[in-house]
């Protein structure tokens, strides 16, 4: 029997509420196709809820704090071992097309970056780019969000090709001439979207891999719905900002949270204490208007009901070569989002169900159920060794992430029984974790005495914060113990004990 194929797809920075067969203010026909004809994960967490770490959990089978790229600004080092390897020493083909975000935007002599200025822009180095990137032998790459000045690699080269030679006119100065005063609406064509180009080139390599009867392992990475809020007729108009459901602050909410909750809710926030630097994100004032919010929610709606459209052109084009049936197909993003919730926006340093649980779906159609919903706990880190124990291939020892291969299959009741989130910048008062388990949620942070406990089921909205409850000492104490244990068991032991001594 031919080995199956492997084909994740993601989003980047996607409410985990924000697929339609879960959510009628919002269409996502391709998305809600995949969920009647697989099974969605509704306690899937990501390891980081930032890109770069996150990201690189997915392709190591580590957490951050293992494979070295721990926060946004770090690289993951070129000789960290990656699934796509074992993928190719397995007789497979490996591509990603669309995002990376395995390096930051700057390059220095130590750590050179190939997704920095100028080589990003530098598209004659990219038309001849054959190189393997982290062991995925065909890659195809863009690293902005909507217009950000980032446009280049092969996303650019795309463009030119299809005769959009003025594409940057679409995009921010320097690399553009868009005017920074306009909102909302991405005057670019459809068709010369990048969700467009990624459905296009992920289509060709299926093509491609069919003609050639080849397996693979493929990496269709999403841009959107990442801010800035950006989407092009006629998505931008799709949904009423009146008619969308808004959260907001509870009155009081972070009165018991760490400090730098509650300095979010300030005109002009004072986080000198914190050391704030450029790239850190949510260390700001999130006071917002609520009518610009709306309004900026219901184009992140319709960035995600665009990205929606391009997936449902992939699934269609798997049908097609009829690769579906032996195809496992995982949808997932990054990590989560705020529009509103708790006061917050965007992202940043707080681990609410908003920002650290995502959308996660698996299909493998007469293996994995259909049309099922579970409440098994998934998380990002346990990718590389499910995608290899699907592929019957060797897991590496010291990946740390836990096959879930049989939950998907609906073989086994669960893999693991909690999740451990970091979250890691150069000042130790933003060195935090974060445990959950079926019912409990704890942060802690390091050398500080503050943190957060939620009962997720008494308190799905994380607005009472427990940890200086004095009813709650004893649930704190046996909760940092369940940490502590998580914490020792994640520990790699690549080294196989060979004999007693």
């Amino acid at each position: 029997m031919k080995k199956p194929n492997i084909l994740l797809i993601t989003s980047d920075q996607q409410h985990w509420n924000t697929i339609g067969a879960f959510n009628n203010e919002i269409s996502t026909p391709s998305l809600d196709r995949l969920a009647a004809e697989g099974t969605t994960f509704t306690r899937a967490y990501c390891p980081n809820p930032t890109c770069t770490p996150t990201r690189a959990s997915v392709i190591t089978g580590k957490y951050p704090s293992q494979h070295g790229a721990w926060s946004l600004g770090t690289k993951l080092p070129e000789d960290e071992h990656t699934v796509g390897e074992d993928f190719i020493k397995g007789g497979y083909r490996t591509c990603l097309i669309g995002k990376a975000h395995f390096q930051p935007l700057k390059s220095t002599e130590e750590y050179p970056s190939l997704e920095a200025y100028p080589i990003l822009q530098d598209l004659d180095f990219w038309k001849s780019y054959k190189e393997s990137f982290y062991g995925f032998e065909h890659v195809e790459l863009a690293r902005n969000h909507t217009n950000e000045a980032h446009a280049g690699q092969h996303y650019a080269l795309w463009m030119e090709e299809k005769g959009l030679h003025n594409w940057r006119d679409y995009f921010l100065p320097p690399t553009g001439n868009m005017d920074r005063s306009e909102k909302r609406t991405w005057k670019i064509p459809e068709e010369y979207h990048y969700d467009a180009w990624i459905a296009e080139r992920v289509n060709a390599r299926l093509e491609k891999y069919k003609e050639n009867d080849e397996s693979f392992f493929m990496w269709a990475s999403f841009l959107d719905p990442h801010p800035d809020y950006f989407v092009p007729e006629p998505w931008d108009t799709m949904y009423d900002p009146d008619s969308l459901t808004m959260s907001a602050v509870t009155e009081g909410e972070h009165d018991k949270n760490p400090p730098h909750f509650q300095k979010t809710q300030e005109e002009n926030p004072d986080y000198t204490e914190y050391k704030i630097r450029y790239g850190l994100h949510g260390f700001h004032s999130h006071l917002y208007d609520s009518d610009e919010l709306k309004k900026n929610a219901a184009i992140y709606y319709g960035m995600v009901s665009l990205m929606d459209k391009y997936i449902g052109k992939i699934l269609d084009r798997l049908e097609d070569l009829g690769l579906a049936d032996n195809t496992l197909v995982v949808f997932t993003t990054d990590h989560g989002h705020f529009f509103g919730h708790h006061g917050l926006i965007a992202k940043g340093a707080f681990h609410y169900e908003d920002m650290i649980k995502i959308p996660f779906i698996t299909r493998l159609p007469g293996v994995v159920p259909a049309g099922k919903v579970s409440d098994k706990m998934q998380s990002l880190v346990d990718l590389a060794p499910s995608f290899l124990n699907v592929a019957g291939l060797t897991v590496p020892r010291f990946m740390t992430g836990v096959d879930q291969s049989n939950v998907w299959f609906g073989k086994k009741e669960k893999a693991r029984d909690h999740i451990l989130c970091e979250n890691h910048h150069e000042h130790p008062t933003l060195h935090l974790k974060t445990y959950v388990d079926k019912r409990y949620k704890i942060t802690v942070y390091y050398n500080q005495e503050y943190g957060e406990l939620f009962d997720l089921e008494n308190d799905p909205g994380e607005v009472n914060n427990l940890w200086d409850n004095p009813d709650c000492i004893e649930l704190k104490n046996e909760l940092l113990l369940k940490y502590i244990w998580a914490e020792l068991g994640k520990e790699p032991l690549w080294m196989p004990r060979i004999w007693g001594a």
